[in-house]
């Protein structure tokens, strides 16, 4: 196992985060080692792949949050694509947001940034609505990536071209403190089952809706989603369709991605169930009936990483040297490419760019003793 050398930045979770953040240290000249335990479980294989910071609603940090990083994609999917010389699937296809009634529309959090529609103006964007959306909203400056199939997979490639170590089945168990209480080392249990610590100065804990078993004092828990795909004729759908509780999003094959409940009470309870299954057909057929007739292709479930206020635990942790990107909830694909370049640009200098310091600020891990958390306005 590579990672003995106590300069090596540890990445702590081969999610999309990890890999995200690993990247761009890579990018930078750093020697970097992931560890994970089971890449497959990560949030950012489960996904839909929206980038939507508008048809979210999002508002606040957060909004400017994933406005900042929706105009890094371009170039960063362009970065990733050109490490790995495989495709990353960006589909820059625009997201409707209908709703019953023009009065909802109007109040909408970030009605100002779409373009209002009536309900002729939804029926030429999304033929076959059902009929009760009288209403909606059209984000053209929003998209989508195909995370699941397209975009872990170049990232990883890309970090391994660019010598970023991986160590499947890791599990790390601990964090080694030196006298000052600063990081000085990883325990962790390998996939054959030894045991043994990483010396190291720096690391990100990126493990997503795991991260509090590592840090209790992180806010830091799992909301389960379930999923669905459908195999739907080419070009049946040119927009993802955003619809409150239930989402569509059509893939350039005609892969149509379905999503999602949202369990907080389910904890990391795995499996699907037929209550949530049930709830996506009947959302699925409120918003496009002619879907629920689209043969299913795949079904499948994971834990997103939520905190009080639905938005990440970015920068400095409670450990001195070991620094934050967990907690994104909805919008960790969205927020991967500012995610990245933040926490790279903290990570190596030690202390961080200011404008970078500035834009972590709102995203301390220590905000909820001062802030109260607030209800989402649409819940998908």
């Amino acid at each position: 196992m590579d990672g003995d050398d106590p300069g090596t930045v540890l990445i702590l979770g081969g999610g999309l985060m990890g890999l995200a953040v690993a990247h761009a240290l890579a990018r930078r000249g750093q020697a970097v080692q992931v560890l994970s335990r089971r890449r497959s479980e990560a949030a950012g294989f489960v996904a839909a792949g929206m980038l939507a910071p508008h048809a979210e609603g999002l508002q606040g940090p957060l909004l400017a949050l994933g406005q900042q990083s929706l105009a890094l994609i371009p170039d960063w999917v362009a970065s990733i694509e050109a490490d790995s010389g495989l495709p990353c699937g960006l589909r820059p296809c625009g997201i409707v947001v209908p709703f019953p009634s023009a009065s909802d529309r109007d109040g909408f959090a970030t009605a100002a940034h779409g373009v209002p529609l009536d309900r002729a103006g939804l029926e030429r964007e999304l033929p076959g609505l059902a009929p009760s959306w009288t209403a909606g909203l059209l984000f053209p400056q929003d998209g989508q990536i195909d995370n699941r199939r397209r975009l872990m997979r170049a990232l990883e490639r890309a970090c391994s071209r660019l010598g970023v170590g991986f160590s499947e089945g890791a599990e790390v168990e601990g964090l080694d403190r030196a006298g000052d209480g600063a990081l000085q080392g990883v325990r962790l249990r390998t996939a054959e089952g030894d045991r043994r610590t990483l010396p190291t100065r720096r690391a990100v804990l990126a493990c997503g809706a795991w991260s509090a078993r590592l840090l209790p004092e992180l806010p830091v828990f799992p909301v389960k989603g379930q999923m669905l795909s459908l195999q739907a004729p080419r070009q049946a759908l040119g927009r993802v369709v955003f619809g409150p509780g239930t989402y569509l999003v059509p893939r350039e094959d005609g892969l149509v991605v379905v999503g999602a409940t949202s369990e907080a009470e389910a904890g990391f309870s795995e499996g699907l169930t037929p209550a949530g299954q049930r709830q996506l057909q009947a959302g699925l057929a409120a918003l496009l009936p002619e879907a629920a007739g689209w043969p299913p292709m795949e079904r499948w479930w994971g834990f997103r990483p939520c905190t009080p206020d639905e938005a990440p635990l970015l920068g400095p942790s409670p450990v001195p040297g070991l620094w934050l990107a967990t907690g994104h909830h909805r919008n960790g694909v969205l927020l991967a490419a500012v995610t990245a370049r933040l926490l790279a640009a903290t990570v190596a200098t030690g202390t961080g760019e200011p404008q970078a310091a500035s834009a972590l600020e709102p995203f301390r891990w220590d905000r909820f003793r001062e802030l109260t958390p607030q209800p989402s306005l649409r819940q998908p």
